[in-house]
């Protein structure tokens, strides 16, 4: 099942740092929440949260060993999305707050599930706020929905005035009133258009909203006293703070449609090519040709703080048919700088922003490929042949692929330009070999091919997260193990001794021969068991990168891979303690 398949990729799959994180965080939402609730649908989500509980109460290990390894290998639906509600528990302990908003903000975002989305309610204030604004349920949805909410979160639709007759009369049975915003002081208002206001019937929330902040600036022109802001007094005279920058999105057409914090009632409904926006030619042509904009000028006439001069730093943002849909970024004062870190993903140089900016951009058109597979496939606009179906999902599958070998890139570029380090911890490393070993066992065996493990010393605890040493150990193995021929061992000999954990490893034949190992040409045909789908030379690239990462070392030499990891000890820190040897990149 295609359903099954992106689940399994997905989870397969562990972030190794926050923008890895972020993605995989979108493509669980988007796998769980484009999916309409079934009817039987709410025992199951009651089991869902009964699973949560009991895995919260287990060590990461045996998580690791007693419910994700074998869920996985089941393939059944109902323990993978139970699998999947478990990651989306994991990775929102590690997203801050507001990421976890802005991505459930982020247009093309597919919330029609009721279950994700009392999942989401039930969490962090600003995520659920979120999701509770973007989720597009059927009204049965809502009715089920609504009373099963915490008291805050039905607080969140207040002011959403396209939910279904249904769902409004049951959140006036809860208590849950006062939906239409306050009318600003010293406005006039005609009692015919209180009662359209009363009955739902007012212009949309953005008119409204632009109405009452050109009333205020029209009364600050005139010298009158100013009327209050629609959502309490912005710009107050004991405000002294100056507002540095904010978060926005923009339409097509450049418009703003959201705005972050309290900033929203003053530039929701600008537009950035207009009349109280002002953007500079070089801006102009990037929104023309759909790409991003770099510290694009922008003049703003508008209250006096949001009035002058600003710099917008924003992504294009396409739907899932690959139409340009708007814009997501910051705009900002020019004297104002974002500090950065010395691990941040921006303190790099420019050929790995350069790579991040093309990632990127491949990015884009694959999502709107795998977007238009899983229409078809679904059958979501009408029937389609099962002939076309399996092509579509053959697609999306491969879409799925290509958009986890792009987070291999940027994986790559952000350990080599120093962005980004590994994870710490104390995993050992002799443990994750045999698991590693024992888990290439099943398809090797068939082929009567292995690996000869021989062990010497102790410890073997590193500086690692066991996450992060299972994923750079499996990329070694799975990378030698899909070179063997038939019948052909190789042996590894595993080593602990004055504060260096060694791994040799003998190279398989095929490998063995290349001059260069990491200029191994991609195989036409791939093999039965691969650590990516850009080759060996490229997994040992990477594999390289988060070894020298931990502060160890990663050699060829004649026919063998030669790997060390410093010693984990109260006397030396995890990484650091080793020089990369730049011969062997």
């Amino acid at each position: 099942m295609l359903f099954d398949d992106r689940l399994v990729t997905v989870l397969r799959t562990r972030p190794g740092g926050e923008t890895a994180a972020r993605t995989q965080f979108r493509q669980l939402i988007d796998l769980l929440g484009s999916k309409p609730t079934a009817e039987d649908d709410e025992p199951r989500y009651d089991k869902i949260l009964a699973f949560l509980e009991q895995a919260a109460q287990m060590s990461a290990e045996d998580r690791e060993r007693l419910l994700i390894e074998p869920g996985l290998s089941s393939r059944n639906a109902v323990v993978l999305t139970h699998l999947a509600f478990l990651r989306l528990a994991e990775l929102s302990e590690h997203i801050p707050e507001e990421e976890r908003s802005r991505i459930l903000r982020e247009p093309g975002l597919r919330l029609r599930n009721r279950r994700i989305v009392a999942f989401l309610a039930r969490g962090d204030a600003k995520p659920a706020a979120a999701a509770l604004a973007t989720a597009r349920l059927s009204e049965r949805d809502w009715q089920l929905l609504i009373p099963k909410l915490p008291i805050v979160a039905r607080g969140f639709l207040r002011h959403r005035r396209d939910l279904p007759d249904g769902a409004t009369s049951m959140l006036e049975q809860l208590g849950v009133q006062d939906r239409v915003l306050p009318q600003p002081d010293g406005i006039p208002i005609e009692a015919e258009e209180l009662a359209n206001v009363a009955e739902g019937k007012q212009e949309d929330g953005i008119r409204a909203l632009l109405r009452r902040i050109e009333a205020f600036r029209e009364a600050k022109r005139v010298g009158q006293e100013a009327p209050r802001l629609p959502l309490g007094d912005l710009v107050d005279e004991g405000q002294t703070d100056p507002l540095e920058q904010f978060q926005f999105s923009a339409d097509a057409s450049g418009r703003i449609t959201w705005a972050q914090g309290d900033i929203a009632p003053l530039v929701v409904g600008m537009k950035l090519i207009g009349r109280m926006g002002s953007l500079a030619p070089s801006g102009v042509e990037a929104m023309r040709l759909r790409q991003p904009l770099q510290s694009a000028r922008l003049l703003i006439d508008g209250a006096e703080i949001i009035s002058g001069e600003w710099l917008i730093d924003a992504e294009p943002i396409f739907d899932e048919a690959g139409h340009f849909t708007g814009y997501l970024g910051r705009i900002r004062r020019p004297e104002f700088e974002v500090p950065v870190a010395a691990n941040d993903e921006t303190a790099s140089d420019s050929a790995a922003d350069r790579m991040r900016q093309l990632l990127h951009e491949l990015r884009t058109p694959v999502n709107a490929i795998q977007g238009f597979a899983e229409i078809i496939q679904q059958q979501m606009f009408g029937h389609v042949p099962n002939e076309y179906r399996a092509l579509a999902a053959g697609v999306a599958v491969d879409a799925a692929k290509l958009l986890a070998s792009f987070d291999e890139i940027d994986r790559l570029t952000k350990l080599e330009s120093g962005a980004m380090e590994l994870d710490a911890g104390d995993a050992d490393l002799r443990e994750v070999v045999l698991q590693t070993i024992q888990r290439l066992e099943g398809v090797l065996r068939n082929r009567d091919a292995g690996f000869e493990l021989r062990m010497s010393g102790s410890p073997f605890t590193t500086g690692l997260a066991r996450e992060e040493l299972l994923v750079m150990i499996w990329r070694i193995f799975a990378t030698l193990a899909g070179s063997l021929a038939l019948r052909e061992n190789v042996s590894v000999t595993l080593s602990s001794s004055d504060g260096i954990i060694a791994l040799d490893l003998q190279l398989p034949a095929a490998l063995a021969a290349l001059p260069d190992k990491f200029a191994t040409p991609i195989p036409e045909d791939r093999p039965v068991i691969s650590a990516g789908m850009f080759g060996a030379g490229f997994s040992f690239r990477l594999a390289q990168a988060e070894v020298c990462s931990a502060g160890g070392n990663f050699i060829f030499e004649d026919e063998s891979l030669h790997v060390t990891l410093p010693l984990s000890s109260p006397e030396m820190t995890p990484h650091g303690n080793f020089e990369r040897d730049e011969s062997t990149a």
